[in-house]
């Protein structure tokens, strides 16, 4: 018998944001192949789009966690930003680990776990800013760093095979306006220590230069408000911003108006801030109900939906459905944003509703009023020269963010590199980083309150619908095999023509066609229903790919009397 005592390792494993912005879910794991222990850093959604129909949420498929399960000490929040973990109350249940985080993230987080009833059954720990704590062989250290949101903190992680620095989002704000500075005496004391590896976001590893200052943000949403005088302005912003919102706060002080939150998650947000001691000179916020009593030039309604999320507050400002605010001609809204890629569309339409009405926009194309919460090239280049990392791992970016970042890593002298892709399991040692197994990956969707695959069939088949349309056929047979009803043909998502003049054609051409199926069938498969279905089908499915090209979903339904 082979007794040999199988080597510690120490892995690195990303289900989710390798590939993609978004999603992020990344695990690390050290000792014995056979009984390795496991963290998991982050837990994120992303949204759907067009070739998602119906789809809001997308989260990472956990399958692979399963089989660790027992293994996994806990799960580790960097920050409070939906892509790093939305998806906590989502899936919790499936895992039932701790959770660890910091005060303004653990609060949004207990938030999110009342609403799905687990509040008082997920083990939380509160951990303070620059805390220090175990989790078996991984001795966790945080550091703050800046980002678009309050406390975005790295990971130093302890093994004994090594140190891992992950930065999760981050920048280099100099003046953040909230929270404190980027730590930057612990990330030269930690590159002095050694960093085997370090796993960095690469969001914005295209773009050169620095990524700018809330400071100067600021200022300039002072200056902008300030021009607009006696008119009406909203300004919308991501909500999780809490430093631009306070911005936008002390715009509206500066030029003599009050606040009004517009949207739940601005609620939500600044209840948060409030609650971990943030906002603290802010006194000049007033509900919906005030607001409406004041004129227009004294008050600044702060929305969310810059992204054109259409059930978002700015949309239904646009479109005249809000109960409290009217925005018309000479008003002024300020996209306080950047267009993430993707909802390119929902923003444009918007925009364009908006300027069709007589109002103005404003936008960070025309004013300095939005800066990144990523790192662009140089200050990449001055967390490397802090961290000095033997390895670089990219992540959080698409496929050419990743090879973009890993190109950079190696002009600055990083001696190992490896850009990887979801469900790559990764050694981590002093030879470098290799790629030693594949495990279960993908995506999972919420639908109608329920958790399924992204392969699941109906997803497929709204897909179809979305694309080509739907055509259903019913008939009424006897016990006999007699035809006593129908064919009864309902179809969707094609022409109608003049005078519905295409549509009632196929419509008899589609029952001719279902007719003549079941007449063709031989006597004793006329009495099938299982058997009628699925010679119909075939026979709508082939005439109607003939006559217009489309593969439409096709459904027919046979009752037996």
């Amino acid at each position: 018998m082979n007794m040999t005592k199988k080597p510690d390792e120490l892995v690195f494993l990303p289900l989710g944001g390798c590939g993609e912005i978004g999603m992020n879910l990344n695990l690390y794991g050290f000792g014995p192949s056979h009984k390795r222990k496991w963290i998991i850093v982050d837990i994120g959604v992303t949204f759907g789009n067009a070739e998602t129909p119906g789809i809001d949420i997308i989260m990472p498929d956990i399958e692979f966690l399963y089989q660790i399960r027992k293994n996994i000490l806990g799960i580790i929040l960097t920050h409070a930003h939906e892509d790093h973990m939305g998806a906590l109350a989502r899936l919790w249940t499936r895992i039932r680990v701790p959770v660890y985080a910091t005060p303004f993230t653990m609060f949004l987080t207990e938030g999110r776990l009342s609403e799905a009833g687990l509040l008082g059954e997920v083990p939380l720990h509160e951990i303070p800013l620059r805390g220090r704590f175990n989790l078996g062989p991984f001795d966790i250290e945080l550091i703050t760093l800046t980002h678009s949101i309050p406390e975005p903190n790295a990971l130093v992680i302890r093994t004994p095979a090594g140190l891992i620095l992950h930065t999760g989002d981050w920048k280099l704000d100099p003046e953040p306006q909230i929270g404190e500075g980027v730590d930057i005496e612990a990330l030269r004391a930690v590159g002095d220590e050694g960093v085997l590896a370090m796993v960095c976001d690469s969001t914005n590893v295209f773009s050169p230069g620095v990524s700018g200052s809330e400071a100067g943000v600021r200022d300039e949403l002072i200056k902008v408000i300030g021009e607009y005088k006696g008119r009406g302005i909203a300004v919308a912003s991501f909500a999780s911003n809490v430093a631009r919102l306070e911005s936008v706060m002390v715009a509206a002080q500066e030029n003599d108006r009050s606040i009004s939150l517009i949207g739940r998650s601005m609620h939500r947000m600044v209840e948060a801030a409030k609650a971990v001691g943030l906002l603290k000179n802010i006194n000049n916020i007033v509900s919906e109900d005030e607001a409406q009593s004041l004129p227009s030039e004294h008050i600044l309604y702060l929305c969310t939906g810059s992204q054109g999320e259409p059930r978002a507050a700015l949309t239904r400002i646009a479109n005249g459905s809000h109960r409290t605010v009217k925005f018309g001609k000479g008003d002024v809204v300020i996209f306080s944003s950047k267009i993430i890629p993707g909802n390119e569309k929902g923003i444009f339409a918007l925009q364009n509703s908006l300027v069709d009405q007589g109002i103005e926009i404003i936008t960070e194309k025309d004013r300095d009023i939005h800066v990144s919460g990523h790192p662009c090239q140089d200050e990449l280049k001055d967390m490397y020269a802090w961290a000095r990392p033997h390895i670089a791992i990219p992540v959080h970016g698409e496929r050419r963010h990743l090879l973009r970042h890993e190109e950079l890593a190696k002009s600055l002298q990083v001696k190992h590199t490896l850009a990887p892709h979801n469900g790559e399991l990764i050694l981590l040692s002093e030879k470098g980083a290799k790629i030693i197994d594949i495990v279960p990956n993908g995506r999972l969707h919420e639908d109608c309150g329920e958790i399924i695959s992204a392969d699941d069939h109906s997803l497929r088949e709204r897909k179809k619908m979305a694309y080509a349309g739907h055509i259903s056929t019913s008939l009424v047979i006897d016990h006999k095999g007699r035809l006593i009803g129908g064919p009864d043909v309902r179809i969707a998502g094609f022409p109608e023509g003049a005078e519905y003049k295409l549509i009632n054609k196929m419509l008899d051409d589609v029952a001719d066609c279902a007719e003549a199926a079941f007449n063709g069938l031989r006597k004793n498969d006329r009495t099938d229903e299982d058997t009628v279905e699925a010679k119909i089908t075939a026979r709508v499915r082939k005439w109607v790919r003939n006559k217009t090209g489309k593969r439409a979903l096709i459904e027919t339904i046979v009752i037996k009397v």
